[in-house]
């Protein structure tokens, strides 16, 4: 496993943990939401830089997304 691997693994975990709570989806739910966004698609882009930021940050960018239905 390669470190941005790694990253992006630890930032979707806590990302799914934190729909989980503060929108109470269940874990189906909450790793839908993540995995067909397009912030999502982003953090799994190495190009992005996105998976060097905070699980904060990330998390901002997809609230926006699905206050908003796109990226900002």
């Amino acid at each position: 496993m390669t470190k941005e691997t790694f990253m992006i693994e630890e930032i979707s975990k806590d990302i799914v943990l934190l729909l989980m709570e503060e929108h109470q989806m269940d874990m189906l739910q909450a790793l839908h939401v993540l995995y067909t966004s397009d912030t999502y698609a982003r953090l799994m882009n190495p190009a992005t830089g996105l998976y060097t930021q905070s699980t904060a940050y990330v998390y901002e960018y997809l609230e926006r997304e699905l206050a908003t239905g796109k990226m900002a």
